[in-house]
Order: structure tokens, then C-alpha cells, then sequence
């Protein structure tokens, strides 16, 4: 029976699930390899067994090439005059009241940035471009021996055929060379975010294109005939595009989670969460409003400002394996340094030794030592008492109050990033669900809401493992975007249209039979920001409308008569894969009563005693009282002292706070 998988890298493991034409799942976890990512995806899909057709892959190689700048050696060429933009940024600080800190470096070095003597300005050419400046610059590029070359041009955004000149030079003469030009990488205003995004682009494209194309050869070879990468947005791409759309790879992993998440919200009837993924490097939260993920039109990753439609995620340095100590005043700290898969956590048997937040979990009965992890990985309670035993000296505290505080630090990490994607938006957490997943997600969930004022938890199906099933439904996704700025009350219905007609045939050639949705980037005049709201109509009275209902809910106000600007029009193609109905079908959980067990366990400071129920098998109606420790196959999940939850028919477990 052909099936449908989807494969979602981590720092820690790999997971996999398929869903087959009938709704059936099958789950695999294994161990990541870090220095190869592809032969924990090898070796997934090698585990499942055969019957795979479809592949779809979230990857992590442009995120850590961001973080730990291991791309390729670029060289920017820009107009003349402008060859610092990406130091001076936006002269901002890194951190408002520390005058010490420092942003991240650009990408490329300063002597690898090439100026030409060009000049566009709004209305067209100032200074041009003579074919003797394409030799020299073109023979510069070549003597500083690059991996890959950025062009980014004042105004080409709007007049790109000096970058057309340039590019078509470089590629003449660097065969073999990628080059990214900002006109086809990002073609909207703002210097410095499409500068910083096209030599992202360039960055990352050589190391990218070389792991996706020896990804998809590999899953050929494994009898996989389609192969799909997802991207930040939450959509699809052939490995093909998406290698020479390197920057858009750099949520790859992390959007996954969100629509999985949604989808399981759905299958609940619960259609506003709070989503929290938390996984052995760190934990990424979201939101999901209406059935609907939020995409930002950029996003940060390692201090790189990336202009590109993006899931609105807050990653934060709080995983299972996030690394414990204290500093010179006695404090005790988690993370950002993580154990990741090798060595890991010290109760893994595999050479680790520094306390992880997962050792507390253990030390504190949360984590079954006899239940194994990927590849048969046993916890080691002793290993985690004498990891956690190291801070003792330091805390003055013993080793069960110091895991205790170990779990409280990471709660307060991943509830400040809660925050940022729902109060930091005008959104009441209260009024919403909390959704943890991810292999030490479900341990949390109640902390977190109770941090948050909520009063509703949804535990869904397969929550270790969520993140792989989000990529198996995910869509195929193209984004097209063209500047357009032009005051809202001085343009018709036709010239909307007209300006979105060639988006509209670009997106229907790349993605037939796909959803075409437009929309507008609209701001009141004299603000930084804007605001993307759908073009139902064409019509500006319409869209005027729309606009001061998303700037109202946004930011708690609009003034009707203030002039509006549409800045940029986009369309968004979608197609969505045929998916059967995986969550919700009959029998989703029908393992039946197990007998309980209990176990002592520490929950906020205090000991209980908690009852043990296996989280897979727990049938629809089933009502499960707090103190409860639920392990499943892929997670374990923890219900504290005053919650009760019941298992729905699309077997998520529905958490209140009694």
C-alpha cells in the first residue's frame, strides 16, 4: 500500500510517519547524525519498511549553516557607495541597554564586497551601467575566487536590468558558480532585508542544492518516487527549487510542527491555540488563529534578517538535552548549549555527563527508565542523579530540588517565548489552547498554561512525532511578490489587477490546478510596518475595509481617515496533497483499559503520588485525573494535580484545569 511519509530532522532524533491511503499510521524515531543529517533520513525510511511513495522532508541544514556559519564563501556586488549596508543595518542596537553587545557579522567578509559604478533611482536610470564596468567588476568577482556571488542593486526591486546585466555576465563567466540576484530572490523595497536576504540566498545555496540532491538520490534509491522539502512558510517544494530557494529552507523544520499542530486542533474542534514544539535542542512556539497558522513576511535566524514569508515562530534554547549550570553569583541557568545526539543527555549511556533537562525529568519520576527511546536508547537513572548531584555544591540545594529548579528555569524560557507570539501581538492567552508536542512537549503543557493563566491544554495524537506527520500533509507552496507602492485612494480596482495579472500567471505556470490567494502589504502613511491583508476584490473601498479591521485587531486601534499605502501585492499558490482522514477515524485509540500503576513523581517542588496510563491505548470518553504520568511510544506526558482530561474521538486528550 503506497504511503505518504514525512521525515523531520532534529538536533536529537529523527522522526518519521506515514500515513497511508487507508489513515493508518506508522511511526519510526531514531537517532539523528549530526555531522551527516541525511543518514538519520536514510535510515528512517529504512526502518518503515517499503510502501513509501512520498516524501516530505524538513530539514535543518540552512538553520545550522545560519547558526553556526558554516556556508559558503560569497562575494556581494552592489552599487557603488553602498558597500557597508550590511554593517551598518539599521543602526540599531543588538540589545537596548547593553552598550557591550554586538549584532552577529553579515555573511560576507568586507573585502568580498564588489561596488559598481550604476545608479537606478524610483524612476529609472541615474547613472548606467556601461559594458566596460560588467568586464571589470565581472573579472574582480573572479579573482576573489567565490563559492557563490549576491547582486543587489539600488531600486532593482523595481528596475532590474542592470542586475540582468550583471548576473548574466557572472554566470557566463563562473560556470558552476551560484549567483543570486536580489530581483529574483526578493524583489520589494528595503535595502538592507533584501540585500541580507540575497546573500543569505548565496550563503546557503551551494551546501543546500549538494544536501537535498544527494537526499533525493538517496530516497530514489530506497524506492522513493517523489521527494518534497518544506519550507519556512509551511508549504512544498521539489528539492530542485528549493535548493535554489536556499533561504527559504532556514524554518524548514520547525513549520512542520505548526501545521501538524493545526490539523490536530482541527480534528479536536479547538481552532485558537498556542503552539509549543519542544524537542531535544530547543523549543519553537507558535500560534494558530481560526484554524490558520500566522506567516510573518520575515524573519530573524542567527541574527540574519531574512525578508521571505515565514510561520511566525519563537525558538528559544530550552529542549530536553538544554545543558545546566550555574554562574559566578551561584544562579542556576539552562541552555542555549545543548547536548544534542552526541553525546546527549548524561541518563542516555552515551558518554554524556552535564545535567540536561531531561535527566531532571528523570530524577523528578516523570521519564519510565524501562520504556526504551529511539534505537533502544534506556535511561539511566543513575547517570541522571549523579549529572544533576554536579550543581549541588553550587544551588545548596539537593539533587531533587535541583532538578525541580532545572524544570521551573526551562518553564519560565519557553513561557516568555509563548508570550512574544500571542501578548506581544495583542493576543489573551487565556482565551486560547495550549498545544505541547515534541518529544518533551506533553511534560510541560500543564506548567506552561498555569504560567500563562490558561485553562486548556490539547495533547494530540502522536505528540513526539507531530512534527513529521504536519510534513507528510503539508501543501505545495509558491510565494510571487512585486513592489507596488502607490498611495490606497489614488488607484482603481483595474490597476490592482493589472499590477497582480503577471503574479497571477507566474503562480498558475509553477503550481497548476493550485489556490491562488492575493494579497496586499498596506500600511498608514508615515509608518515602518505593514500589515499583509487579502485582496478580495480589487476594489480599494474594500480593501480599505479589511485593512483597518487587521490594523485594529493588531494593534488596538485604526484611524479610518488616515491615507493608506499598499506597499507590496503578492499571490500565494497552494496545492494541497489528497489526505485521508487520519485523525478522528474509528478506532483511532482502542486499546482498552490498561490495569494503572503509580509512581512517586516531584511535581512543583512536591512529592505525589501519580497514577501511570499508557497514553497510546486510552480509549475515546476515557477521563484521566492529575497527578498522571501517560507514556506513549514516541512521548510522555504529564497531567499535575488539579487537571482532568478527557480523550476525544480524534484521540487528543483535552486538559482542564478543575
Amino acid at each position: 500500500m503506497s504511503a505518504r511519509a514525512g521525515v523531520d530532522v532534529g538536533g536529537t532524533f529523527t522522526d518519521l510517519v506515514s500515513i497511508a491511503a487507508d489513515g493508518s499510521l506508522r511511526v519510526r524515531k531514531v537517532a539523528s547524525s549530526p555531522a551527516d543529517p541525511a543518514q538519520g533520513l536514510f535510515r528512517a525510511v529504512e526502518e518503515i519498511g517499503g510502501g513509501v511513495e512520498t516524501v516530505v522532508h524538513g530539514t535543518t541544514v540552512a538553520t545550522n549553516a545560519l547558526l553556526e556559519r558554516r556556508g559558503a564563501r560569497v562575494v556581494l556586488v552592489t552599487t557603488a557607495g553602498f558597500e557597508d549596508l550590511l554593517w551598518l543595518r539599521r543602526q540599531d542596537r543588538a540589545a537596548l541597554y547593553d552598550l557591550a553587545r554586538d549584532h552577529p557579522p553579515p555573511l560576507v567578509s568586507r573585502d568580498c564586497v564588489v561596488g559598481v559604478a550604476e545608479r537606478m533611482g524610483s524612476e529609472g536610470v541615474v547613472e548606467p551601467l556601461k559594458p566596460a564596468e560588467v568586464e571589470r567588476v565581472v573579472a574582480q568577482v573572479r579573482g576573489l575566487r567565490p563559492e557563490a556571488v549576491a547582486i543587489s542593486c539600488l531600486f532593482a526591486f523595481r528596475h532590474p536590468q542592470f542586475e540582468q546585466l550583471l548576473a548574466a555576465g557572472l554566470r557566463a563567466a563562473l560556470p558552476g558558480v551560484p549567483v543570486a540576484a536580489s530581483h529574483e530572490v526578493l524583489p520589494v523595497f528595503r535595502e538592507y532585508e533584501r540585500t541580507s536576504t540575497t546573500t543569505a540566498e548565496a550563503y546557503l545555496r551551494p551546501a543546500a542544492g549538494a544536501y537535498l540532491a544527494r537526499a533525493e538520490a538517496g530516497l530514489r534509491r530506497r524506492g522513493v518516487s517523489t521527494v518534497r522539502v518544506v519550507t519556512s512558510a509551511g508549504g512544498t517544494l521539489s528539492p530542485p527549487a528549493a535548493g535554489s530557494r536556499a533561504a527559504c529552507l532556514a524554518l524548514s523544520g520547525p513549520a512542520g510542527g505548526v501545521v501538524g499542530a493545526r490539523l490536530a486542533g482541527e480534528a479536536a474542534g479547538v481552532t485558537d491555540l498556542l503552539t509549543l514544539d519542544m524537542g531535544g535542542t530547543s523549543a519553537d512556539a507558535s500560534i494558530v488563529v481560526g484554524g490558520a497558522s500566522l506567516i510573518a513576511d520575515s524573519a530573524v535566524v542567527g541574527g540574519v534578517p531574512l525578508g521571505l514569508p515565514a510561520v511566525l515562530i519563537e525558538t528559544v534554547s530550552a529542549g530536553g538535552g538544554s545543558v545546566a549550570w550555574t554562574d559566578e553569583g551561584g544562579a542556576l541557568r539552562v541552555g542555549p548549549r545543548s547536548a544534542g545526539a552526541s553525546p546527549g543527555p548524561a541518563c542516555y549511556g552515551r558518554g554524556g555527563t552535564e545535567p540536561t533537562v531531561t535527566d531532571a525529568c528523570l530524577v523528578l519520576g516523570w521519564l519510565d527508565p524501562a520504556a526504551p527511546l529511539a534505537d533502544e536508547v534506556r535511561l539511566d537513572p543513575g547517570a541522571a542523579e549523579r549529572a544533576v548531584a554536579t550543581l549541588t555544591p553550587a544551588t545548596g540545594r539537593d539533587v531533587t530540588a535541583t532538578a525541580a529548579g532545572m524544570v521551573e528555569i526551562a518553564t519560565a524560557v519557553m513561557a516568555r517565548a509563548l508570550k512574544r507570539v500571542s501578548v506581544a501581538r495583542g493576543v489573551d492567552p487565556r482565551r486560547m489552547a495550549l498545544m505541547p508536542f515534541g518529544g518533551a512537549g506533553g511534560l510541560f503543557g500543564c506548567a506552561l498554561a498555569d504560567a500563562l493563566g490558561m485553562s486548556r491544554v490539547v495533547l494530540p495524537p502522536h505528540p513526539g512525532v507531530l512534527s513529521a506527520l504536519g510534513l507528510a500533509a503539508a501543501a505545495e507552496r509558491m510565494d510571487f511578490a512585486v513592489s507596488f507602492h502607490r498611495r490606497l485612494e489614488a488607484v482603481t480596482a483595474a490597476d490592482i489587477a493589472s499590477a497582480l495579472q503577471p503574479l497571477v500567471v507566474n503562480a498558475a505556470r509553477e503550481l497548476p490546478g493550485g489556490v491562488l490567494q492575493r494579497v496586499a502589504d498596506c500600511r498608514f502613511r508615515g509608518q515602518g510596518f505593514e500589515i499583509p491583508v487579502p485582496v478580495l476584490d480589487a476594489e480599494p473601498a474594500s480593501l480599505r475595509e479589511v485593512f483597518i479591521t487587521a490594523h485594529r485587531a493588531r494593534y488596538g486601534h485604526a484611524t479610518a481617515d488616515t491615507p493608506i499605502e499598499i506597499v507590496n501585492l503578492r499571490v500565494v499558490a497552494t496545492r494541497a496533497p489528497a489526505l485521508p482522514d487520519f485523525f478522528g477515524r474509528p478506532g483511532a485509540r482502542n486499546g482498552g483499559r490498561a490495569a494503572p500503576r503509580s509512581r512517586a513523581v516531584v511535581v512543583g517542588g512536591a512529592r505525589a503520588e501519580a497514577t501511570v496510563l499508557p497514553l497510546d491505548t486510552l480509549p475515546a470518553g476515557f477521563v484521566v485525573e492529575g497527578p498522571a504520568v501517560l507514556p506513549g511510544g514516541d512521548a510522555t506526558a504529564l497531567v499535575e494535580p488539579g487537571w482532568r482530561g478527557t480523550v476525544h474521538q480524534s484521540g487528543a486528550l483535552l486538559l482542564e484545569r478543575r
